[in-house]
Order: C-alpha cells, then structure tokens, then sequence
C-alpha cells in the first residue's frame, strides 16, 4: 500500500481571492515544494484558506480544522515569499503551527514565477541566508519558473 499525505494550504491574504490554480497544478504534477512527495504517494488536499490578514490572525484556527481533517503537515503557499513584500510573519506562522498543533509546516507551494525571481533579485529581496532558505523549496529551473508565469 502507497503512504498517503494529508496536506493543508494557507495563502497569504493579499491573494484572497487566487483560486489555486498553481498549487494545484504544482501539487499534482509534484512540482515546487511538493516534489518532496514521492510520485507514487498519495497526496489529499483537506484544507485551504488563507492566513486572515496581517498579522495573520487565522493562523491560530485554521491549521486545527485542518488538522481535524487529518493535515499532517502544512503548506504556506509560495505567495508568502513572493509578495511585495514578502510575508514578515513567515517564522512566526511556521513556530505557532509547529508548537500549537505538531504539525510540520513547509513554506511554499508552486515554483517560483520567474517575474517574481526577477524582480526580487533586482531589489535583492532575497539576499540574506535566511531567505534564500525560504525560496529554496520553490525556486526550481528557469524553465519551470517561466512556465509558471
């Protein structure tokens, strides 16, 4: 029998109204930060909301319903890292969800547009260390990253 993984996805809420077309695509195709699921494991959606707005307010229920649903582990979608500007409370949600819930949280969803890797390395964005671990799940090959535009 294949290992099944049960997932949820938080989306930053200046993308409230993004139907999810890229994390989907991403997740089925195992792309971005899901190409840590093996092609043969299944992988069930049981959840998607978005954070609630800065602060993020929603980040101290929806990861519970989730994982009432069975999440195991939490996505935070790639439009975290690729807003303008990137989310400043990306560390702060994957903490509360870890020690809250127990659960492990993964930032990013979809690769990384490459107009979004173009600007944000005009500006520098994502010089530091600490972000370029942020972006590592979701920066895939040029090709990938155009084809997500």
């Amino acid at each position: 029998m294949n290992k099944k993984t049960k997932i949820g996805i938080i989306i930053c809420d200046r993308y409230r109204n993004c139907a999810g077309g890229k994390c989907f695509r991403a997740l089925k195709n195992r792309e971005g930060a899901f190409d840590i699921y093996k092609n043969d494991e299944e992988v069930e959606l049981v959840g998607y909301t978005n954070c609630g707005g800065c602060p993020g307010g929603n980040i101290e229920y929806a990861p519970e319903e989730m994982k009432n649903n069975g999440a195991e582990v939490i996505h935070l979608a790639t439009g975290f890292v690729v807003g303008y500007p990137p989310c400043p409370y990306i560390d702060d949600f994957k903490n509360v969800i870890r020690e809250k819930f127990n659960m492990e949280v993964v930032v990013g969803t979809h690769p990384i547009p490459q107009k979004y890797s173009d600007i944000h390395g005009k500006i520098g964005t994502w010089k530091s260390d600490a972000w370029q671990e942020k972006i590592k799940p979701t920066m895939a090959d040029e090709k990938t990253r155009i084809d997500y535009n």
